[in-house]
């Protein structure tokens, strides 16, 4: 209940401030609005393919683990000037601590809940608006930690590396993941959010498809042992095949379909 009333109060203060293409957990937007939108910009940034496009691709490393109470709390601040409001948003912050704290600064949200979504999006507006107008980055996205930015240049996109680590240590405390930094070429496929953006088609990415299929498969189960209704597992057959209706799947439904009629039924 706290929570909600927390995020009643912050979202409606908080969300004019963010960019448009800040895409978690917000409303109409979301992973198919990001990955439709990140097509549009290989497409414009390509000609259409028919010049060179890159991606330089990023996550932060623990990132909810590693959000500095204190500086998320300054970030509130700005807007936020009421002192009873303030203290109770401390109260809720500080009494989480993840192991990454020390006894000089008090580190972690806690994955899933509601508020710790909206400070995500507090915490990384900030960097955000730095990308934004700090960079002057026209072509970039961000989905929680994970965030991509288009460009015709590979050297030009490999020169923000080190400003956007700067930034992201001297400012907000965080780190890039060393091995989750890339850049890659838009006719080698793209990989954001779940989908491989390609040049004229979209394909589900391979973790993604193997994630969905086995987890289909542990409803089927349950369906047949009688724990949840026929709805629900078709409920989950159909959010499935929502995901790959935003790709070039048509193959790859029908594969799910087959296999949910036969592990319903074997």
């Amino acid at each position: 209940m706290l929570h909600q009333t927390i995020f009643n109060v912050l979202n409606p203060l908080f969300e004019p401030t963010f960019i448009a293409n800040s895409f978690s957990c917000r409303i109409d937007k979301g992973t198919h609005k990001g990955i439709n939108i990140l097509s549009n910009q290989l497409r414009q940034v390509s000609d259409n393919s028919h010049k060179n496009c890159f991606a330089l691709k990023c996550d932060i490393k623990k990132f909810f683990d590693t959000i500095d109470q204190n500086i998320l709390l300054g970030i509130m601040r700005k807007i936020i000037k009421d002192d009873n409001a303030v203290w109770l948003l401390r109260e809720a912050i500080f009494s989480y601590s993840s192991k990454y704290s020390d006894i000089f600064n008090q580190k972690g949200v806690p994955i899933g809940n509601l508020t710790s979504q909206l400070f995500a999006n507090i915490y990384m507006n900030e960097f955000d608006q730095f990308v934004k107008h700090g960079l002057k980055i026209k072509n970039y996205l961000r989905y929680t930690d994970d965030f991509i930015i288009v460009s015709a240049n590979r050297q030009y996109l490999e020169g923000l590396i080190n400003p956007i680590k700067s930034y992201l240590s001297d400012k907000l405390a965080l780190e890039l993941h060393p091995k989750k930094v890339t850049i890659d070429k838009f006719n080698q496929g793209i990989d954001f959010l779940g989908y491989i953006a390609l040049p004229h088609h979209r394909m589900i990415r391979t973790k993604t498809r193997r994630r969905m299929f086995r987890k289909l498969r542990k409803q089927a189960d349950k369906y047949k042992s009688g724990v949840i209704s026929e709805d629900s597992y078709l409920q989950s057959l159909n959010s499935y095949l929502g995901v790959m209706s935003h790709a070039d799947a048509y193959e790859l439904s029908n594969k799910m379909k087959n296999q949910c009629w036969f592990w319903s039924n074997d």
